[in-house]
């Protein structure tokens, strides 16, 4: 019996924090990263690996006074045809906050 496809909204959940303390979470699509470091120039959560020559989040889940400039990086990511590989989700309701090209709250995440 083939494996069941990942859910991307519960990517990291099993070592997350409790939603209280941090009820914001990136999916971060690694495998699709251009390289562009945009994200790095304006989140502070965000360096770029000189060593793989893409980005990285320092941390994956955080708290509302995180949440402004994850979201900034995910929506200046360029990676997918500007769609982005950055996804803030909210752990409350699994909704994407950003980049969410939809528009719906959908997880854009290929994979």
């Amino acid at each position: 019996m083939p494996d069941e496809p990942v859910d991307p909204s519960e990517i990291g959940e099993a070592d997350a924090p409790p939603v209280e303390e941090a009820p914001y979470k990136i999916v971060f699509e690694a495998n699709k990263c251009i390289a562009a470091g945009k994200c790095a120039e304006v989140s502070a959560n965000w360096e770029m690996d000189l060593a793989t020559g893409i980005a990285k989040p320092d941390v994956y889940f955080f708290g509302e006074d995180d949440l402004e400039h994850n979201v900034r990086a995910a929506e200046v990511c360029p990676a997918k045809k500007d769609r982005g590989v950055i996804h803030v989700v909210d752990r409350r309701t699994n909704e994407e906050i950003a980049p969410d090209p939809e528009g719906d709250g959908t997880l854009s995440v290929d994979w």
